[in-house]
Formats: structure tokens, C-alpha cells, sequence
């Protein structure tokens, strides 16, 4: 079965399936009022991403690329901020998690990320170090290979 990460859309259909997964919260709730009101526009991109196991989401993550203005990663004016990632416990130990992550480094930027409790081990395998000796937050940077500057 070839697994693979795709852009979620908003509908009513998502936010059911949102519903099985433990961080299921406000910012849900506020997309479901926004969705009322726009539904019209399927073609908008949300910054959900997930992975189908058959019919069922079994993965999924909150990206957002962030500015940099607090000058947390050197040399970028952008980063990726990793939300909400989370593999339901059926599809757990299956690389899920894994795939979602190397989705986000796909955009080849820094990626920050606040872990959930008991998740350290995972975010240590993907690569991720704590941003600074006390902070609870975890950065991964891309390889500098061809750093070159966009504007």
C-alpha cells in the first residue's frame, strides 16, 4: 500500500475523522466556523496534512511556516512550525510519524516543534535537538549543501 502525505481538506468529512484523535481542540472547532462560512472554496489549502491508511486518516500534522523575527534560527528568515502531529494508537509503529516529519523537511527550512509528553524518543530519532538547554522546544535544521538565499 503506498502511504502517502496530502494536504487535508477542510470539509465536514475531516473534521469527523479529527474527532478520533487526542489533540482535537479549538483550533478544529474555529476551522469547522470558518469552514461554514466558506465552504465554497474546497480549493483552499489548510495547513493540515495527514496520511490514509485505506479509508481512514490514521496520521496527521499542523504545519505553518513561520517568520522569523525573533531571530530563533540564524541565517533564515522562515522556519516550519510542526502542530498537533500525531499517529492514532492502531497505526502507531508503522513509520507513520516518520513520514509526516520528513514531509515537513521536505521544504528544506528549519522546523521547530513543541513535543507532547512521552513523545522525546520519536522526535530524537527524526533528528530534532532541544533548542536551547532548558527550553521544552525541539529544532531541526536542514543540511546547509546549497545555501542559497531566495528573495
Amino acid at each position: 500500500m503506498g502511504l502517502a502525505v496530502e494536504n487535508l481538506k477542510m470539509n465536514f468529512k475531516t473534521m469527523e475523522e479529527f474527532k478520533s484523535f487526542k489533540e482535537y481542540g479549538l483550533e478544529e472547532l474555529s476551522m469547522i466556523e470558518e469552514l461554514q462560512t466558506s465552504m465554497v472554496e474546497d480549493n483552499t489549502n489548510s495547513p493540515f496534512y495527514g496520511i490514509y491508511y485505506g479509508d481512514r486518516l490514521a496520521a496527521r500534522m499542523c504545519l505553518y511556516i513561520r517568520q522569523d523575527t525573533l531571530n530563533l534560527v540564524s541565517g533564515n528568515d522562515q522556519y516550519v512550525e510542526i502542530w498537533k502531529l500525531e499517529v492514532l494508537p492502531a497505526f502507531q509503529k508503522k513509520g507513520l510519524g516518520a513520514l509526516l516529519v520528513q514531509f515537513a523537511k521536505s521544504f528544506e527550512l528549519p522546523i521547530m516543534t513543541k513535543p507532547r509528553v512521552k513523545s522525546q524518543s520519536f522526535w530524537e530519532k527524526v533528528d530534532f535537538k532541544p533548542v536551547s538547554e532548558n527550553s521544552t522546544r525541539l529544532i531541526w535544521l536542514p543540511e546547509k549543501k546549497n545555501a542559497q538565499k531566495t528573495s
